[in-house]
């Protein structure tokens, strides 16, 4: 019998890696919403270079581009939110005041939405569940104004600290990956100079292009529903742009609540926002995705969605958002990897950018 013996300074080395990584795990998970702040506003940061980049080559000054690249921004922004919050607000207010005639016909079986209580007895159920347990079991009411606060307070926080990270990324980007850069031996520098180019245009290509995309949707889906006539146009669009920005899934979850809403008001609006979403769709996936996917990311429909799916099981919607520039990032390492295994020279190695910001 061969008996193994582990010197105790081998044992206290295993000890104090599995502890330490135990320790980084657990302030990883406790920052969880810190660590969700810098990614959003790393991938705002990779939206708006390319504008800083722009202006920096005319008026040769980093810190005067970000800024004006970012005021204008931000002017852009309150400039469309005075222009539909109004009608956003009016439209959300319109559609609470038709609540109880909506709950009115389910009630009575009668409207659209009749069916719910003829077919599911619904309402039935609603009452028999606020019999046994009150409104609080009903809905969840219990402590609701106070999450709601948290959360009014939450999103400011978060909005704000964004904001202040992206302006520090656009403006101090650069000398940090050159601070990075400067750590590592000369041969190893111009390999990781080239990947972090590689890099920056697939993450930036493919969040530049997504807000795009989404933006192009809103827009078309609020003329869509002006045109037929269907209540909270505004509202609506704005929610197809946001689920839009989700790879996959969010296009089609937006077309079930449009077409939704859309069937309330008439079948013939219906009907034309249905088919609005199927020829939508169709262009979407097959020429402005892959326009996007296919030119900065370059992953095949499969590993886009096995993507996907991984960083909704991992992250939820930021999961998703983020997998498919990560997935794009870890096949460039992987494939500069390989060329470095073969001694063949990094890619883009001969370009003048050294740094992604």
């Amino acid at each position: 019998m061969r008996v193994v013996e582990f010197r105790p300074r081998t044992v206290f080395r295993v000890v104090g890696i599995l502890l330490a990584t135990a320790i980084v795990l657990e302030i990883l998970w406790m920052a969880r919403h810190i660590i969700t702040w810098v990614f959003i506003a790393l991938f705002l940061a990779l939206a708006l270079n390319p504008a800083v980049d722009w202006v920096e080559r005319r008026i040769k000054r980093r810190g005067i581009a970000t800024a004006i690249v970012y005021l204008a921004t931000l002017a852009v922004l309150v400039g469309i939110g005075w222009l539909f919050i109004p009608t956003l607000v009016n439209q959300v207010n319109d559609f609470a005041g038709k609540v109880p005639d909506y709950l009115h016909d389910l009630t009575k079986g009668r409207g659209r939405l009749g069916f719910l209580q003829e077919k599911y007895h619904l309402v039935d159920k609603a009452r028999k569940a606020l019999r046994e347990g009150g409104a609080s079991k009903l809905f969840g009411l219990s402590g609701t104004a106070l999450a709601v606060a948290k959360g009014v307070v939450n999103a400011v926080l978060a909005t704000v600290t964004i904001a202040f990270l992206t302006f520090f990324m656009l403006l101090e980007g650069r000398n940090w990956m050159e601070s990075f850069f400067s750590l590592l031996r000369p041969a190893s520098r111009r390999r990781w100079q080239a990947v972090g180019r590689d890099i920056y245009r697939t993450v930036g290509g493919y969040v530049t292009g997504n807000l795009l995309i989404s933006l192009i949707a809103g827009t078309l889906t609020t003329i869509v529903l002006l045109i037929t006539g269907v209540p909270y146009a505004v509202a609506l669009g704005l929610i197809v742009a946001i689920l839009d920005l989700i790879p996959l899934a969010g296009a089609t979850i937006a077309a079930i609540i449009v077409g939704t809403v859309a069937f309330l008001h008439s079948i013939t609006a219906g009907i034309i926002v249905l088919a609005f979403f199927i020829v939508y769709q169709q262009i979407e996936n097959h020429v402005l995705q892959p326009l996007v996917y296919g030119r900065t990311v370059q992953l095949s429909p499969l590993a886009v969605l096995i993507s996907v799916l991984v960083g909704a099981e991992l992250a939820g919607v930021l999961g998703a958002l983020a997998a498919i520039p990560v997935a794009g990032s870890l096949q460039v390492i992987f494939v500069e990897w390989l060329r470095h295994r073969r001694g063949e020279e990094p890619a883009g190695a001969t370009s003048r950018r050294a740094t992604p910001f």
